[in-house]
């Protein structure tokens, strides 16, 4: 026979038992039913972010300009610049990302006795200006100016740098550069090394719907 008092604890025990699941499985669920952020916006796509839309990095951007057939620079001179984009970049589906003639501004800066630019900012074609960081390859392509060089040639459909117009008019001697356009911008310094009669010097000859083609350094992105 069962001693009732042994029944008792046993009872007791049983229902401490019960009791100690009961207070533990609330915890059990709880942790087991607290979302990670993203279980919730599957539940709910209501409550997703907006989709973020970049080109990555390392994308070329063919690019053209239409203010010259070639730019003429000095090695040491910064030139600010204008470029457009040639081609549209699409998405994988094909979804057009940015159009053809958004506007990239940036400079062509001297880079190892030749010339690269630097593209700071896009304006895409409905108005949206958005920081941009992408170079072109150096171009070191040069002409050498010496006494009696047929300028003509050098300069013929050329935009110049105003470096470069210091420099072949120190070298040849001409005050006024007639042929080309003279680019806005730099190169104070290459006037003043060149006042004094230096007798010949090198210019940078960019093609720039060739040369200047950039390569997206770090990712754009549009939203």
């Amino acid at each position: 026979m069962v001693n009732f008092s042994q029944w008792q604890s046993g009872a007791a025990f049983v229902m401490a038992l019960g009791i100690g699941s009961s207070a533990i499985a609330p915890f059990a669920i709880a942790a087991a039913a607290t979302p990670a952020p993203y279980t919730v916006a599957q539940l709910f796509p209501s409550q997703q972010s907006p989709r973020r839309v970049a080109i990555p990095a390392g994308t070329q951007l063919p690019i053209r300009y239409d203010g010259a057939e070639k730019i003429v620079v000095s090695p040491t001179e910064t030139s600010p610049l204008t470029l457009l984009l040639a081609r549209n970049i699409r998405s994988s589906s094909g979804e057009i990302l940015v159009r053809s003639g958004s506007k990239i501004r940036g400079e062509l800066k001297p880079v190892d006795g030749g010339s690269q630019f630097y593209a700071q900012e896009i304006t895409l074609t409905d108005g949206t200006v958005l920081p941009i960081d992408a170079t072109s390859e150096v171009v070191t392509r040069t002409q050498e100016i010496v006494p009696g060089t047929n300028t003509g040639a050098v300069l013929k459909g050329a935009a110049i740098g105003a470096g470069a117009a210091a420099v072949i008019s120190g070298v040849t001697g001409k005050k006024r550069i007639t042929l080309g356009k003279i680019l806005i911008g730099g190169g104070a310094g290459a006037l003043g090394g060149l006042i004094f009669g230096k007798k010949r010097a090198d210019v940078v000859v960019i093609n720039p719907n060739t040369d200047l083609t950039l390569t997206l350094n770090s990712s754009l992105a549009l939203r």
